[in-house]
């Protein structure tokens, strides 16, 4: 965990640019799933105006239409901050227009390209069509995740570079390009799910808190697990 405390330093950025979803949803069931196992959060709100700590454990983003997303985009890497938590190892988890701006590019509602913060080795831009409705897809099997449900509404297409890996393989739904869904290098993780995607999927959220503070025990099945197999059943 951060060097300056004992307890996992959750980085939501930019909630007034970037919660279009119910976003706070994911801080919420990190800091439940992590306080369950006896591990102490601190919360950090990090609004356009501040400035991104580079001393944090998990920094996560949400969605966002397209002028934020670009306002977004601007200001992170003037601020560098959250180029700096990426580079010592903080775990980043990014979704929708936050996935595509932590990118190296991605397109305007015009679809020209504009530079992204350049922590994840993607680069996105506008299909012809737009991806709406429940997704399903099969996590990469090194990161001991299963299969993840959620929701996406957007017209990106995402293309992943050598040094990024898919998240993700779809069973139903659009994610980056029909085939796959989001993508992450080291600790830095990408995807095009709503829903929220924690909360509906809590195994991953659990590997976000593995990512950080190692090692963790198993949790009774909650509504968290009910919920994810309940969207599942729904979809499949």
């Amino acid at each position: 965990m951060s060097d300056t405390s004992s307890r996992l330093r959750i980085v939501w950025i930019y909630p007034d640019l970037l919660s279009t979803y119910g976003d706070r949803g994911n801080v919420l069931i990190l800091r439940r799933r992590a306080e369950l196992r006896g591990i102490g959060t601190e919360i950090v709100h990090v609004h356009s105006s501040d400035p991104v700590p580079a001393e944090g454990d998990i920094y996560l983003l949400g969605g966002g239409e397209d002028r934020p997303q670009i306002l977004a985009a601007e200001r992170l890497r003037a601020d560098g901050g959250l180029r700096r938590a990426a580079e010592r190892g903080a775990a980043v988890f990014a979704v929708c227009a936050g996935y595509q701006i932590i990118g190296e590019s991605y397109g305007d509602d015009a679809d020209n390209p504009l530079p992204g913060v350049g922590i994840l080795d993607i680069r996105s831009g506008r299909g012809e069509t737009r991806a709406v409705g429940e997704i399903v897809a099969d996590v990469d099997p090194n990161l001991g995740v299963g299969r993840i449900t959620g929701f996406e509404n957007h017209q990106g297409r995402t293309a992943i570079g050598p040094s990024a890996v898919p998240l993700s393989r779809t069973v139903k739904g659009i994610g980056n390009d029909g085939q796959t869904e989001g993508a992450y290098q080291g600790q830095i993780l990408g995807t095009y799910l709503h829903g929220p995607a924690l909360p509906r999927n809590p195994e991953l959220a659990d590997l976000l808190l593995r990512w950080r503070v190692g090692a963790i025990p198993p949790l009774p099945p909650s509504w968290g697990e009910r919920l994810h197999e309940e969207r599942l059943a729904a979809v499949l």
